[in-house]
């Protein structure tokens, strides 16, 4: 499952990958992401939630890409990831380097409580 809301107040986009997520749902929710980050402005920052990821699909990269790069048109500040397991990152950090012209700062953390931090909230 794929899980987008925003914060206006916070100026934050926040995406959870939940138990197993295929390449569909990440489509459909591109789609919702656009409309949510229209709200937001330049320097908004981006929370990924990995934490509760059991599997995701190999195409899905192409979609993650896309996704990252309507926040890099956006105006992206910070994307701060949450990914307490190794084994659970899907190569973001390579994705970036294509995706994220922009090149925003971007920070990976072992648990929601460190993003927390990062992210002053």
């Amino acid at each position: 499952m794929f899980f987008a809301t925003v914060n206006t107040s916070k100026q934050l986009l926040y995406m959870s990958f939940i138990g197993k997520v295929v390449v569909e749902e990440l489509a459909q929710g591109r789609d919702d992401v656009a409309a949510m980050i229209a709200e937001l402005k330049p320097g908004f920052r981006v929370l990924t939630d990995m934490g509760r990821l059991d599997s995701i699909s190999v195409d899905c990269g192409v979609e993650i890409g896309k996704t990252m790069e309507l926040c890099d048109q956006k105006g992206v500040g910070l994307v701060v990831r949450v990914i307490s397991d190794p084994k659970k990152d899907i190569g973001l950090n390579i994705l970036s380097l294509f995706h994220y012209a922009h090149r925003p700062r971007a920070v990976t953390c072992e648990s929601m409580l460190e993003a927390a931090q990062v992210l002053g909230l």
